[in-house]
């Protein structure tokens, strides 16, 4: 009779092995460019073409040139309030709309879903222009409110939003109805605590994606005082020699909060995406 096989090597599939070893490789290689630019971010200007992943000799002056700029500083408070409103705008609108639309009965309601959800196809590009003009005849341009403004509700956080209202029990609802709230109240004190995931989720996503915007921001700002950091940062880039330390100094700066939102809040990210699949 054959001996038993170890039970650990029973477990040992090639196909988990094929499937970590392909997830591995592709870690890597989006891991390895974020650490070649803090690693270019330590370097001396004569180390710049030293491609060593540890730089022989490390300094943190780069880091202090780049924080002593007033600049620099400017541009991260502005993308910092930028995404900061935003994002709170988001998650009220998006949430209020998608409360309404999940547990509300009324006609034509469908209706308003469909023509919310239809936007999504429309693509950026194509909304540029109507954006611009709507910024000049309102006196937008060059505002924080102009950079702001098209993204203060977005057709993805309704429908994220809409999807996990609709699985709240509407017991929950009525027995607060009875109580005499009022349907602001409902919504706030009884719903919204019930979508935790969907709520952070949202936010997350949004606050990168504000973080990070440059094409719009690009458009509307014509004042360095209103630079985002993005395209603060490429306007560093080119407005003298380029000094390629000091442009990963400062992308190596603006990584970071996106760095520490990620790690902090990755679990609410998984499992608002996977939850919204399944209710969906």
């Amino acid at each position: 009779m054959d001996a038993p096989k170890p039970l650990a090597m029973s477990r040992i599939r090639p196909g988990a092995v094929l499937a970590w070893t392909v997830l591995f490789i592709g870690g890597v290689l989006m891991v390895t460019p974020l650490l070649f630019m803090f690693s270019t971010s330590l370097k001396t200007s004569g180390q710049i073409y030293d491609l060593r992943l540890i730089p022989a000799h490390p300094t943190l002056a780069n880091y202090v040139q780049v924080l002593s700029d007033g600049r620099f500083l400017r541009w991260f408070l502005n993308s910092a309030l930028v995404a900061i409103c935003v994002t709170a705008s988001n998650v009220f609108f998006d949430s209020l709309v998608g409360y309404t639309l999940a547990k509300f009965r009324f006609r034509g309601r469908n209706l308003v879903f469909i023509a919310i959800l239809s936007t999504l196809m429309i693509p950026t590009e194509m909304l540029v222009i109507p954006w611009y003009v709507m910024s000049a005849n309102l006196g937008w341009l060059d505002s924080y409110w102009g950079i702001m403004f098209p993204g203060m509700m977005t057709a993805f956080g309704t429908f994220l939003m809409k999807q996990f209202f609709e699985t709240l029990p509407d017991d929950f609802l009525e027995a607060a109805r009875i109580d005499g709230l009022n349907e602001f109240t409902i919504w706030w004190k009884i719903a919204m605590p019930l979508v935790t995931p969907a709520i952070s989720a949202l936010a997350i996503f949004t606050f990168l994606g504000n973080w990070t915007a440059f094409f719009w921001p690009l458009i509307v700002t014509t004042s360095k005082e209103l630079y985002t950091l993005p395209i603060g940062l490429t306007s560093f880039a080119v407005e003298q020699e380029i000094q390629w330390e000091m442009i990963m100094t400062g992308a190596a700066l603006a990584t970071i909060p996106t760095l520490i939102v990620f790690l902090v809040l990755q679990r609410y990210i998984v499992r608002g995406v996977m939850l919204a699949g399944l209710k969906g």
